[in-house]
């Protein structure tokens, strides 16, 4: 697996959940498996079920994010804002208004601002230079970017 990066907030939210399911959720849903075996049947329980299937899951993330951390790079941003690099933030105007990106890796969620650098608009982005226009083939269509801002 190669290195996720993510901005030093980025990595804390990830820690802080891991923290969260190892020492909230993990204990919640053992008291709910307990409780629901001292209903009786297991086999007809559907609250033991759920529990069980709880704790599936909440055990996978916790072993997920731990693969992460341990592949974890944050992203140091040398203030090189000559063109668009991992860590970058940048300003664009496109035909449907302004938007601001950050770029990272691990971290991706568009509606929130922040892109993949490997996803086609973070590709499209990478080494170009403030004034630039890139064009972008999305789910919506082909949309021209001009990069109005590094930081």
């Amino acid at each position: 697996m190669d290195n996720q990066y993510f901005s030093k907030e980025g990595l804390e939210k990830l820690k802080n959940e891991l923290e969260e399911r190892l020492s909230v959720l993990r204990p919640e849903i053992a008291l709910r498996i307990k409780e629901a075996k001292e209903q009786g049947d297991l086999s007809e329980n559907a609250e033991f079920d759920a529990a069980k299937e709880a704790q599936a899951f909440n055990e996978g993330r916790i072993e997920e994010i731990k693969n992460i951390l341990e592949k974890a790079v944050v992203i140091n941003h040398n203030g090189d804002k000559d063109f668009v690099q991992v860590g970058s933030t940048l300003k664009v105007q496109s035909e449907v208004g302004s938007h601001t990106y950050s770029i990272g890796a691990a971290e991706s969620d568009p509606v929130a601002g922040f892109i993949s650098n490997e996803s086609p608009l973070g590709k499209a982005f990478i080494g170009r230079k403030k004034g630039e226009a890139v064009r972008v083939v999305t789910p919506k269509g082909e949309v021209e970017y001009k990069i109005v801002d590094i930081g």
